[in-house]
C-alpha cells in the first residue's frame, strides 16, 4: 500500500514558470489594491475592473508551462498516493499530470454563478458582463476573495490528518487559513520545506531546503522514490 504523501503548494512553484505573482511588494497589483480586484466588495464596486484582472491572468497562463517542480511531484505518484493541496489558481500541477489536486483559493480556468455557488463553469476565455449563468445572473470567477469562506478547508484537513509524508513548496506558509494546515498533521510526520526565503528552521521532523523548487524538488523526489 502507498504511502500518502501530501503537498501544500504556493506560489513559489508557479512563480518559476512565470506567472506573476499576486501581489507585489506594495500589495499592489497593476497599481490597484487588491481589495479592488479580489473582494466581494470590489466585485460590487466595479465588477469591469475585476474581470479585467482576471481575464489577463488568464491570458498570461496560457503562454506558460510546468516546470521541473511540477513535473516531480507527477513522477511521485508512481510510488506514493500523492495529493495536492494549493493556494495556486492556476492549472499547472494538471498540466504536468497530477490527478489529485485540491484548489483552496478557488481556479482561474472557471466561472460560477453569483446565485448559486455549486454551479460552476470551465471557462477558458475571457469572462466578460453579460455572461450568464443557466439563471440569468452574471457570471464570477471561481475565485475565493479576501473576506470569503474556503470551501474546500475541511477537505485538506482531512487530507493532512492522513499523511505520512508532507511537503510544503513555494509558500511561506503565513496566510491563514492555509497556513493553519500543517498543524493537523500527526505528530513527528516528516515535514519537507522547499523556499527560496523559508520562514521555517530545521528541527527534529522538520527538512528545510532553501532553494528554488525547481531545484530541490527534483532531487527531494528522487531520494524519497528510494524510500518508497
Amino acid at each position: 500500500m502507498k504511502k500518502k504523501l501530501v503537498v501544500l503548494s504556493g506560489a513559489g512553484i508557479s512563480a518559476e514558470s512565470g506567472i506573476q505573482t499576486f501581489r507585489d511588494a506594495n500589495g499592489l497589483w497593476e497599481n490597484h489594491d487588491i481589495m479592488q480586484v479580489a473582494s466581494p466588495e470590489g466585485w460590487e464596486e466595479n465588477p469591469d475592473l475585476v474581470l479585467s484582472f482576471y481575464n489577463q491572468r488568464r491570458r498570461q497562463l496560457k503562454k506558460v508551462q510546468p516546470n521541473a517542480a511540477h513535473l516531480a511531484l507527477k513522477d511521485l505518484e508512481k510510488f506514493y498516493e500523492v495529493c495536492i493541496i494549493t493556494q495556486n489558481v492556476d492549472d499547472l500541477h494538471e498540466r504536468a499530470g497530477s490527478t489529485s489536486v485540491i484548489h483552496l483559493h478557488g481556479e482561474l480556468l472557471k466561472a460560477r454563478s453569483c446565485v448559486n455557488e455549486n454551479e460552476v463553469l470551465y471557462w477558458p476565455n475571457d469572462l466578460n458582463i453579460g455572461d450568464f449563468c443557466s439563471q440569468g445572473k452574471q457570471l464570477r470567477p471561481h475565485i475565493v476573495w479576501f473576506g470569503e469562506a474556503v470551501p474546500k478547508l475541511e477537505l485538506a484537513i482531512s487530507k493532512v490528518t492522513q499523511a505520512d509524508i508532507i511537503m510544503i513548496v513555494g509558500t511561506s506558509m503565513q496566510v491563514y487559513p492555509a497556513a493553519g494546515l500543517v498543524d493537523y498533521a500527526a505528530p513527528k510526520t516528516p515535514i519537507h520545506v522547499i523556499d527560496l526565503n523559508p520562514h521555517t528552521k530545521p528541527k527534529g521532523n522538520i527538512f528545510v531546503y532553501p532553494e528554488k523548487a525547481s531545484l530541490a524538488l527534483p532531487k527531494l523526489a528522487k531520494v524519497l522514490i528510494k524510500q518508497a
